[in-house]
């Protein structure tokens, strides 16, 4: 029979709402097995009698019966006509096997990673707000994006594709968006793509990853801009790379550091088109350089164009992959920003001799992306929609833009200066007062604000303080309700 202990921790785990899930058989089953596993119930040790650990639980023989069958069939006990049931003779490797002191082994509380598993996790990885709040940079509107449409149009390819859509799909993304994708970034960015050098991804970060894994060797260098997005540095940094801060000025990347040492490094990251988080643009005659610097060294440019469908003031400047005749340019993009988060779709335009290598990569992460959203996604571009949809919201954001800036200099002049930017999803802000960086992001978490810091994008640590803020999102009164709560937070932060 079970001591009254056993007995005791065999009804907690029939009790455990957590197990309500289970048949009584399984939990019964489960609540053994456990006392086998953790030592309790030593090898060789007799189990109740199905009758008596029925009488002792309240339930049916026959539930106990089940249970030992199902334990019998596990190897986890014998059952011996006529003499009962016995906890089985498990290997001494058993993982809850009772030792002597002399047989203790070694506790290992932290796992062994390996170096680049131990720079992973130690880089905090890119995680973003389930539901932001203001002022979370990088956010889209998403309450008015045409879900019917959406919906409607994916109606219309599930009618038409049927069950192909539920099978695996084509590693390098399905031929309608990669063609969709091509001749979008051809007539808005001024690219040199065809469907054929378009790989179709979950995501801008995918593609840095990609790019760190395949193309460089631990110990390679890689110019960065500094400052620079987050996510790059820490992509390149968790594959061994040697990143190399170059400065930005209102001009870009100051590409005179990069040919003072052409050789330090095998490539370079840029977001040219609106420098994150700078907002600056890249100047044509340092694209030219950056093309040139590329050629001649066969080193690479990775183009990340994360954010250009918004642009508030002039026109956009082409992308630096349509510029380069050389074929050293990759090129990234995204949906995140321009649609909504969760489609989970971002693409990258591959110089020929990379698409099938990034593609077999690509095999060995997600296999693919999902068929049905890619599709849906060219039918909602092809149609018109999404350009459609673009010129809609770079009105809208502009707008949002205009309040936070007038807002911000109405409310919060005693503490920053804003550098309002011509295009994207955010505001740099820089410090002005007392008010350190740290304590400014600090007071507006406590007042239920989101903001990003600017200093921990700055590799060489000399950057101004200051932060970002995401308006996107946010309707004018909901920036004006987060700006007012802004300004009290920092009040009170800089009291005596």
């Amino acid at each position: 029979m079970f001591r009254r202990s056993q007995l005791e921790s065999v009804k907690a785990w029939i009790a455990n709402p957590a197990h309500a899930a289970m048949p009584l058989h399984a939990r019964i089953q489960r609540a053994v097995r456990q006392l086998i596993v953790d030592g309790a119930l030593g090898p060789g040790k007799p189990l109740p009698a199905s009758r008596a650990l029925a009488a002792s639980l309240g339930v049916s023989r026959d539930t106990i019966e089940t249970a030992y069958a199902q334990l019998h069939a596990e190897g986890f006990i014998d059952r011996r006509v006529g003499s009962g049931s016995f906890v089985a003779e498990i290997s001494e490797f058993t993982p809850g096997r009772r030792r002597s002191r002399r047989d203790t082994l070694p506790s290992d509380p932290a796992p062994a990673l390996s170096r680049r598993g131990a720079a992973v996790f130690e880089g905090g990885g890119v995680r973003e707000m389930p539901v932001p709040r203001p002022f979370a940079h990088g956010v889209p509107e998403t309450r008015t994006f045409p879900l019917a449409l959406w919906e409607r149009l994916e109606r219309q390819v599930r009618k038409e594709v049927g069950a192909q859509s539920l099978f695996h799909g084509d590693p390098q993304g399905t031929e309608p968006l990669r063609r969709a994708i091509a001749d979008y970034v051809n007539l808005e960015r001024g690219a040199r793509a065809t469907a054929d050098r378009v790989l179709v991804l979950t995501s801008s970060q995918q593609a840095m990853s990609l790019c760190a894994t395949l193309l460089f060797d631990p110990g390679d260098g890689i110019f960065l801009e500094d400052p620079a997005y987050y996510g790059a540095r820490k992509a390149f940094e968790a594959a061994g790379l040697d990143c190399v801060p170059i400065r930005v000025d209102r001009q870009g990347i100051v590409v005179d550091h990069i040919l003072a040492e052409p050789q330090r490094a095998k490539a370079v990251f840029l977001t040219p088109s609106h420098q994150f988080p700078t907002g600056a643009t890249l100047a044509l005659d340092r694209r030219l350089a950056l093309i040139e610097w590329a050629a001649r060294h066969r080193a690479w440019i990775i183009e990340d164009d994360y954010d250009s469908e918004f642009r508030y003031a002039g026109k956009p400047t082409a992308c630096v992959q349509g510029l380069d005749p050389h074929g050293r340019t990759i090129y990234i993009g995204t949906f995140t920003k321009s649609l909504f988060p969760g489609l989970r779709i971002g693409y990258a335009v591959l110089p020929p001799s990379l698409v099938k290598p990034m593609t077999v990569a690509r095999t060995l992460l997600d296999g693919h992306t999902a068929p049905m959203a890619q599709l849906t996604l060219a039918r909602f571009m092809e149609g018109g929609h999404f350009g459609a949809h673009v010129r809609t919201m770079r009105g809208v954001y502009a707008e949002r833009l205009d309040a936070l800036a007038g807002l911000v200099r109405r409310h919060l002049s005693d503490f920053v200066e804003p550098q309002v930017p011509i295009g994207g999803l955010q505001m740099p802000c820089l410090l002005t007062g007392d008010l350190t960086e740290r304590a400014a992001v600090d007071a507006a978490r406590r007042a239920g604000i989101e903001l990003l810091g600017l200093s921990a994008l700055h590799a060489a640590g000399d950057g101004k303080a200051g932060f970002l803020m995401g308006f996107a999102a946010y309707t004018p009164f909901e920036i004006e309700t987060a700006v007012r709560k802004l300004e009290t937070a920092f009040r009170a932060a800089t009291k005596p």
